[in-house]
């Protein structure tokens, strides 16, 4: 999930991101936003399922990662990435069992390798085996959709560490869209449930909804890359595409909304050439 799969394409835009943020590392710094969003929702709401099936999923990610790496690069990764997307599985993966989050964690790193075309990536990893463990094992597998309580204390934290970097990383266009699509529909699923507006915004205040708006939607490996403004449709596209999922009552209905928009978003922009090509 992530800015998952930075450090393996560079995207033309990623040559204008800078490189360190706040004094650290850019590659550094998602990884330890991520971990803060851990920390934080375990100190005060306990969203992980257990300590060892996360560990768990972070080490198979890690594992697969730099074997995948060497044998198709022959060369070790920059494991950041793979600590993004094992830390990203073992959050939102909700199951007692121990080989979802392996199998979870296989999916999204192999995935990273497999699922390319012209050497881009069409699916976020995470987001691709989330869906795909929802899809192939739904009695076994779910995800966590807890909310953070009525203490907005450790969200505020969170949204506003979180936006300040996505504005270094110059990808906050991404996550305001899609924030502000978001809102947008709740209005409209609320006139057409009948439901009060804030009961129809209150999911994006959930940890989920943290790991989703700061690292699927903005990773720039599978995101289109023509402009900012191509960039913002895929955003509000994925928010539609989530309300009509919503109205269909599918309560994992942000996965399969970028699991379905995300790769068309990515043809379109590998197949559908700008406009001083043609």
């Amino acid at each position: 999930m992530s800015t998952e799969a930075s450090n393996i394409v560079a995207p033309p835009s990623a040559s204008l991101m800078p490189l360190k943020t706040f004094g650290i590392d850019t590659r550094l710094v998602m990884p330890l936003l991520i971990t803060l969003i851990l920390l934080v929702g375990q100190v005060f709401y306990g969203i992980l399922e257990s300590y060892p099936q996360t560990l768990l999923a972070i080490g198979v990610a890690v594992l697969f990662d730099a074997v995948l790496s060497k044998i198709d690069r022959g060369q070790w990764p920059f494991l950041a990435s793979a600590y993004i997307s094992g830390i990203s599985v073992g959050i939102l993966t909700r199951s007692p069992f121990f080989w979802t989050f392996a199998l979870c964690s296989a999916i999204t790193i192999t995935s990273k390798y497999v699922l390319k075309l012209k050497g881009r990536h069409l699916w976020n990893p995470s987001n691709f085996g989330i869906a795909v463990m929802l899809l192939i094992a739904p009695s076994a597998y779910s995800t966590l959709s807890i909310q953070w309580g009525n203490n907005l204390a450790a969200m505020t934290v969170i949204w506003v560490l979180g936006c300040l970097i996505i504005y270094r990383l110059k990808r906050f266009h991404i996550t305001f869209t899609y924030v502000a699509g978001f809102i947008f529909f709740a209005g409209i699923r609320s006139l057409w449930t009948g439901h009060a507006f804030l009961a129809e915004i209150a999911p994006i205040t959930g940890a989920m909804y943290q790991l989703f708006i700061f690292f699927m939607i903005t990773d720039p490996a599978t995101t289109v890359r023509r402009s900012k403004g191509a960039q913002m449709l895929v955003a509000f596209l994925v928010a539609a595409a989530e309300m009509v999922l919503r109205m269909m009552e599918n309560v994992h209905a942000p996965y399969y909304a970028l699991f379905i928009v995300g790769p068309v978003a990515n043809l379109v922009d590998i197949y559908w050439p700008e406009k001083s090509e043609r």
